[in-house]
């Protein structure tokens, strides 16, 4: 089969496209004819500053196809079924062998590509909110950068749940379909200092939760959250150091919780949650952004998209 695979850590253009052995079925798992891959925020840092997990090993982790064979083990899975899968690895190729408590049924109504990038940014952003979060109805929840995909699943979730949201988001059209999803406030951290814009909008109280998928924001989210609040970090996509001042922080009875979902999505009650949202997307519900898509072939040339543009929602390779 064809797949997209990196020797050495580096740019977008050390990723080679090229015929590897084809995967086998686990005895726990489905074998995956992949219809739609989305290049995750953790795609790219990992090929940017990680070895591969063996040499010349398949990076990725989110695609969604069809069955093409199941594992003796498994009663769940079927020939022919639709799903959408989550791994550390394997995703960029024509072929994916998983495990099935970490592929979801793709319910009828939704498309490849949508089922394919729900998972990790729906999952993520419904974890962090409410049983890490603690998001209630009413509260203000102030999500750093809007426009990728942890933060738009982020600002439809919790605006459905009652919440004001504001958002870092660049840019005028960003920020008017993100407030079409629920956003009420957004602030262009280009143009105005984000810590005195979100103090004027909460009149100096600050906001309940904090949801920082940037890292390198952390100082401002803790600047910018009132005492007793909570803030959830969960990635790290300005590659900073993560050093901050936890001094205030004590001072102020905060609460601050780390998340990373590559050990989370395959436990029952996450998986429950990821399988709810797709049925929510394909009732209509919640809406995942694609922004652009591209040929697996052209593997490179979309890892270096993702990274140097502000996208609105993810990039879709195709095998």
């Amino acid at each position: 089969m064809k797949a997209a695979v990196y020797q050495s850590p580096g740019a977008p253009d050390v990723l080679r496209y090229i015929d590897v052995p084809d995967p086998t079925c686990p005895t726990d798992g489905v074998l995956i004819k992949v219809e739609a891959i989305s290049v995750e925020g953790g795609d790219l840092i990992n090929r940017a500053s990680s070895p591969p997990p063996d040499p010349g090993g398949i990076v990725g982790y989110a695609a969604a196809g069809e069955v093409i064979a199941v594992g003796s083990d498994v009663r769940d899975r079927f020939i022919g079924q639709k799903v959408t899968s989550f791994d550390m690895h394997g995703s960029h190729a024509a072929l994916r062998g998983v495990a099935s408590n970490r592929t979801w049924v793709i319910p009828d109504g939704l498309g490849v590509d949508a089922a394919a990038a729900l998972p990790i940014s729906f999952g993520t952003a419904h974890h962090c909110l409410f049983p890490r979060g603690h998001l209630a109805e009413g509260e203000t929840v102030f999500v750093q950068g809007g426009a990728g995909g942890v933060g738009a699943a982020a600002i439809q979730l919790a605006s459905r749940n009652g919440a004001e949201v504001i958002s870092t988001v660049s840019g005028a059209e960003r920020i008017a379909k993100l407030k079409d999803l629920g956003l009420t406030h957004a602030i262009d951290h280009r143009l105005t200092n984000v810590h005195d814009s979100l103090m004027h909008l909460t009149d100096n109280r600050g906001v309940d939760l904090v949801i920082d998928p940037i890292g390198s924001t952390l100082r401002t989210s803790l600047s910018v959250l009132r005492a007793g609040g909570r803030l959830v970090f969960v990635g790290n996509a300005g590659r900073s150091s993560l050093e901050v001042d936890l001094w205030p922080a004590l001072q102020a009875n905060q609460t601050l919780i780390g998340v990373f979902m590559g050990t989370e999505l395959d436990k029952p009650d996450v998986h429950a949650s990821v399988a709810h949202m797709l049925k929510r997307a394909a009732a209509g519900e919640l809406e995942v952004l694609i922004d652009r898509t591209f040929s697996l072939a052209n593997v490179a040339d979309a890892h270096a998209y993702a990274e140097n543009n502000s996208v609105l929602g993810r990039v879709i390779l195709r095998p």
